[in-house]
C-alpha cells in the first residue's frame, strides 16, 4: 500500500484543495481497483484519518483506493453563501481521482464513507446520488444538520444552510423520503452509546424503518473519540468490500 499527498486545483472551490490517497501495492490486487471516498469530522482535514487510525494498514490487501478529501467545515454542503464543497466532492475530486487512477467507474465500483460532521457528509450524498455510491457507512454522525431548525440559528450553519432548513435540498430526513427503497445503497450507521449525537441516529434508524429503507444499524460501547472510529471502522471496511465485490451494477 501506498500513501500519497494530492495538491490539485477544485474549480468548484476555485483554489488550490489537498487529499490523501491510500493505493494498493499488492501483486495480489488486481486493476482496476474499487474506490472508497472517506470523509472528515467537523474540526479535522483531510489528514486526520491516516493520524488518527490505522486504515492504511486495514486496507493494505484490499482491492480498494481511499480518498480522504478536505472538507473544511462545510458539513459537505453547496453553502448558499459560501464555497460548493458538495460539487467539490462530486465533481473535483471524484473527476480527478477517476481522470488518473485506474479505478472502477460503475455504480458497482464505489463506496463513501465518514465519521460526525463526515457522516452526515457521506449519507448525504449517498441518498442524493444513489446511482453512484454502492455502499455508505456513517459513524456518530451529525444526521440532525440541516434538518432541525434550532441549526439555522448558528451564523456558521446559517451561511450554509440559508433559509431553508428542514426538507431541503441537504436533509437526509427528506432525501431518504424522496428516495426509492429498492435504488438504495447499501446502508450502514453506527454510534456509540455514549456519544452525544445517538439520539440523532435512533431518530434516524427509525426514519429508515418507517420508509421501508433496508439499513444495517448498530450501537456499540464508546463516545465521540479516535479509539471508538478506529475499532469501527474495520467493520467498515468489510461492509463495503461485502457489496463492492458484487456484479458490475450500471
Amino acid at each position: 500500500m501506498a500513501v500519497c499527498a494530492v495538491n490539485f486545483w477544485g474549480a468548484a472551490l476555485q483554489k488550490q484543495c489537498s487529499m490523501n490517497l491510500i493505493l494498493p501495492e499488492s501483486a495480489k490486487v488486481r486493476k482496476p481497483y474499487c474506490l472508497l471516498i472517506q470523509l472528515h469530522g467537523l474540526s479535522d482535514d483531510h489528514t486526520i484519518w491516516l493520524r488518527r487510525t490505522s486504515i492504511d494498514r486495514y486496507v493494505a490487501e484490499l482491492p480498494l483506493v481511499v480518498v480522504m478529501p478536505d472538507g473544511g467545515r462545510s458539513f459537505y454542503c453547496d453553502a448558499a453563501d459560501g464555497p460548493a464543497y458538495e460539487r467539490h466532492i462530486m465533481k473535483d475530486v471524484l473527476g480527478f481521482v477517476e481522470r488518473y487512477l485506474p479505478v472502477r467507474r460503475d455504480r458497482g465500483g464505489r463506496a463513501i464513507g465518514g465519521l460526525s460532521m463526515g457522516g452526515y457528509g457521506a449519507m448525504k450524498l449517498a441518498l442524493k446520488y444513489p446511482r453512484l455510491f454502492a455502499s455508505v457507512v456513517s459513524h456518530s454522525s451529525a444526521f440532525g444538520f440541516a434538518h432541525d431548525p434550532a441549526r439555522g440559528e448558528n451564523p456558521e450553519w446559517k451561511r450554509i444552510l440559508g433559509d431553508q432548513v428542514a426538507g431541503g435540498k441537504d436533509d437526509v430526513f427528506a432525501l431518504a423520503e424522496r428516495l426509492d427503497p429498492g435504488k438504495a445503497p447499501a446502508i450502514r450507521f453506527d454510534c456509540g452509546k455514549e456519544d452525544g449525537l445517538l439520539a440523532g441516529s435512533r431518530r434516524f434508524h427509525r426514519h429508515l424503518a418507517s420508509l421501508g429503507i433496508r439499513h444495517e444499524y448498530r450501537e456499540y460501547p464508546g463516545a465521540h473519540t479516535w479509539a471508538y472510529w478506529d475499532e469501527h471502522v474495520q467493520e467498515a471496511l468489510r461492509f463495503h468490500m461485502k457489496h463492492l465485490r458484487a456484479k458490475k451494477q450500471q
